[in-house]
């Protein structure tokens, strides 16, 4: 009974050596297999890129531990990405640049997020060539709730009476006067990380210094009114005009015809204390 017991006991541990065996090797061939794999895959190229260490915040100084670098594939580094700590932080720059736009965590640091070195974060520094800053009033309603944010786009419109530039205009008339003008502050603020609706006073937008003397004249002479404009929408509004009469849907009355009285010629004449009028054919 002992010898067959040690018999299938030395069975057992020669199975179980054997699977080990097995087992082992079947492990070894895999890793061999994926390195070979690895090997022979093209590797991905990549480039260094300069991306945000923390949450950025508008008009916050960019400094060096703000940053770090991450390698990006090279052909889907976006446009206007910073490669080079030299270009980020010139070492000639006594001030740093300042936070334009505000940035997550990981987000690609962008030469359109961040001002030039030594600019501040200003609305000069968001104005392009040619054009200005002005300042429109509004309010709850004329401001689209307080919805409005720097970088939106909105029609201007105004509401106002034209009885001396026309003559015979009866009550007021709102007149599309401005098509996408883009906003860059909302009262003191230039950035676009402002959370929840905010009822403003004054927005800010940036306009050629034709539409800066249009705006200021309409705002002198009427009410102004914004209308958001959709984020993608790039269809160009056509001249817009609404009165009151077009506004309920009245049209001009036509004026009677005038009826002409036939003419009537007379004489007239004396019979003894009395002067009485005769009637008689016209003759022209």
């Amino acid at each position: 009974m002992r010898a067959v017991f040690g018999l299938v006991l030395i069975v057992g541990i020669a199975l179980a050596g054997g699977a080990v065996y097995l087992a082992k090797k079947y492990m070894n061939e895999l890793q061999s297999q994926s390195a070979q794999t690895a090997e022979q895959a093209p590797a991905v190229p990549t480039t260094t890129v300069f991306v945000a260490e923390r949450a950025l915040r508008y008009g916050e100084t960019l400094t060096k531990d703000a940053v770090r670098a991450v390698e990006w594939p090279l052909d889907a580094v976006p446009e206007g990405t910073y490669t080079d700590i030299a270009l980020l932080f010139p070492e000639e720059n006594a001030r740093p640049r300042e936070v334009l736009r505000a940035m997550e965590k990981d987000e690609a640091i962008m030469a359109v997020k961040v001002t030039e070195p030594g600019e501040g974060a200003g609305i000069t520094s968001q104005l392009e060539r040619g054009m200005r800053a002005f300042a429109i009033k509004v309010d709850v309603a004329s401001g689209v709730s307080g919805f409005l944010r720097p970088g939106h786009k909105v029609d201007v419109y105004w509401t106002g009476s034209i009885r001396d530039a026309v003559e015979g205009a009866r009550g007021d008339v709102t007149r599309l006067i401005e098509t996408g003008v883009q906003l860059i502050a909302i009262d003191q603020s230039a950035g676009g990380d402002m959370d929840g609706a905010t009822i403003a006073r004054t927005v800010t937008v940036a306009v050629r210094p034709e539409q800066v003397a249009a705006l200021a004249q309409a705002q002198s002479s009427g009410r102004l009114s914004l209308a958001l404009v959709g984020a993608e929408d790039d269809t160009i509004a056509a001249a817009v005009e609404v009165d009151q009469r077009k506004l309920l849907g009245l049209t001009e009355r036509e004026a009677a015809p005038v009826r002409e009285e036939p003419k009537v010629c007379t004489i007239r004449t004396r019979r003894g204390a009395e002067v009485v009028e005769i009637p008689i054919p016209c003759t022209n």
